[in-house]
């Protein structure tokens, strides 16, 4: 033996079929194990066999072979006995009892792990072994004879998993990654390293799973977009082929949020004229973004729950359930641990959807993204106008010191940000934004931000109890019904006192029992308790 040589010691699977040859013409054959043994650059100093002692007449055949034509070869059986050599976790298990009690010395040789033989879940289970390290060994497959030839060796190749060695493949795989990264993004170069790691995390759950995904975070913040992305990204790389189908669940009320979920068969009620499929079944095969997930009623909270745990449902009127599986994604900007102690949420159904929650920062807290977001929303007015449109240094300047601001609450998000450049980019003067034009916007978005404006206190105190981000997401009828409700709690003494209040024409008329359990029912809706609003 060449003493600069370290010894070579294969470990592999006997191939109950393709080592299978008997008679004089067995040699002509190419035999994988036999085979391997037969390589003129490759010298197998041990070769440890793994067999079954059911297959032993075959075994002492191939390791007769083995020392036939390669005296130098030592030769080890092991018996592992396998009840079903399909079976994954039985075979994982084995091999890796295996590979635990082996005496591996890779400082004093080298090890190949032969992938050729076995049973496909045995050669699974080895690559696993390989490529976690479990076993320090290379791969090496064998190939029988290709076309014409006629030398029953046939060839080997050796497989290294130490990827580090292949600075081609790393390159591709960071470069992937990357690009991956950046269409999550939408191509803004982003710089919040928060945020970086944030969508990072995003991308790997997205790729590697098809759990339910949670987006909390305030309106605007784009998790509506963020779930397009991740649909298209996944489309891309073949693992969904149904459709992306989005619904906003506070537009859906009463009655009709159960047909537009699960659909309805014709005539299951009143107006039902033909089926409707609704939209859990719409997504089937795709994913499905449920929008403020915290707005649906219990009963659909409860079908839903259903539906993602089974993948089955039963739409309205209907006396067989029906099968969708679709990937659900949630966003939410309301508190759903909190809605579930108010009991306006299951917390079956959150517990649930709660495997990975991810929340997305408001604009305000990535100050060092406003200008990468600028130059995106500049190209996108671009592509949408057929025009370009571009800033002055002194407008870009400004624009981008009052926009990064504390005085920046951007209570929209980027919904805020959008319509600001829109808003711009429309006024300016041949394509070009000024000074003049950056401070006419300031001015704008500094009134519209105001809190109250002429000292409201039923404004000033939503913003105090629910945050600016929130109060900016009503609706202008809930924001000015929501603060006179708020004022009129604050002035009284009790909840039965505001009650009286408020529902005074009501009590009056005789329409009303219990104003406060009234009362408490309205303030429920916005995530508000009598408590809340009580002065210290």
């Amino acid at each position: 033996m060449d003493k600069k040589r370290r010894p070579t010691v294969v470990l592999g699977f006997l191939g109950t079929t393709l080592d299978h040859s008997v008679g004089p013409k067995r040699w002509d054959n190419w035999r994988p194990t036999v085979s391997l043994c037969r390589q003129e650059d490759l010298v197998v100093d041990r070769l440890e066999l793994l067999s079954q002692r059911r297959f032993k007449k075959l075994t002492d055949a191939v390791v007769a072979d083995v020392r036939s034509i390669s005296p130098e070869t030592e030769v080890r059986v092991t018996e592992i006995e396998l009840d079903d050599p399909w079976d994954f976790a039985e075979v994982y298990a084995k091999t890796d009892a295996f590979a635990r009690a082996y005496a591996f010395q890779p400082e004093e040789h080298d090890y190949l792990v032969h992938v050729t033989t076995g049973t496909h879940v045995a050669q699974i289970c080895l690559f696993l072994l390989v490529e976690t390290r479990r076993i320090p060994a290379r791969l090496i497959q064998t190939s029988p004879p290709r076309g014409d030839e006629r030398d029953p060796r046939g060839s080997y190749t050796v497989i290294d998993l130490d990827l580090s060695k292949y600075d081609r493949l790393k390159t591709r795989f960071a470069r992937d990654q990357a690009d991956d990264l950046s269409f999550l993004k939408c191509g803004i170069a982003t710089r919040s390293k928060a945020f970086n790691r944030l969508i990072e995390e995003i991308e790997r759950v997205a790729l590697n799973s098809k759990a339910a995904l949670l987006f909390t975070g305030p309106t605007g913040a784009g998790k509506s977009q963020l779930a397009r992305r991740i649909y298209d990204l996944k489309k891309q790389r073949g693992q969904l082929a149904g459709p992306f189908v989005e619904v906003n669940c506070a537009t859906l009320r009463g009655e009709g949020a159960m047909s537009a979920l699960f659909g309805h068969k014709k005539g299951s009620f009143t107006g039902a004229l033909a089926e409707r499929a609704g939209l859990l079944r719409s997504a089937d095969g795709g994913l499905l973004f449920l929008d403020e997930i915290g707005e649906l009623g219990l009963d659909e909270q409860a079908m839903l729950l259903q539906a993602v745990e089974e993948k089955r449902f039963l739409p309205v009127g209907a006396d067989r359930d029906v099968h969708s599986d679709f990937q659900l994604i949630g966003g939410t900007n309301r508190d759903l641990a909190r809605a579930v102690a108010q009991g306006s949420f299951r917390e079956d159904l959150l517990a649930r959807i709660n495997l990975w929650t991810f929340r997305l920062p408001a604009l305000s807290e990535r100050p060092e993204d406003i200008e990468p977001n600028l130059d995106f929303e500049l190209e996108r007015w671009e592509e949408r106008h057929g025009r370009r449109v571009t800033f002055n240094r002194e407008a870009r300047q400004r624009f981008l010191e009052f926009a990064t601001s504390k005085a920046a609450r951007w209570p929209g998000n980027f919904r805020d940000f959008n319509a600001a450049l829109v808003r711009m980019a429309t006024l300016a003067p041949a394509g070009r934004v000024n000074a003049e034009v950056v401070e006419g916007e300031i001015a704008r978005l500094e009134r519209a931000w105001t809190p109250a404006a002429a000292g409201d206190e039923g404004q000033q105190a939503l913003v105090e109890l629910l945050g600016a981000d929130r109060v900016a997401a009503l609706d202008r009828f809930d924001r000015v019904q929501l603060a006179d409700v708020v004022a009129a709690c604050r002035a009284a003494r009790s909840l039965s006192e505001a009650g009286r209040e408020l529902f005074a024409a009501s009590l009056a008329a005789k329409r009303s029992t219990n104003d406060a359990d009234r009362l408490r029912k309205y303030l429920a809706r916005f995530d508000l308790a009598w408590s809340d609003l009580v002065r210290s």
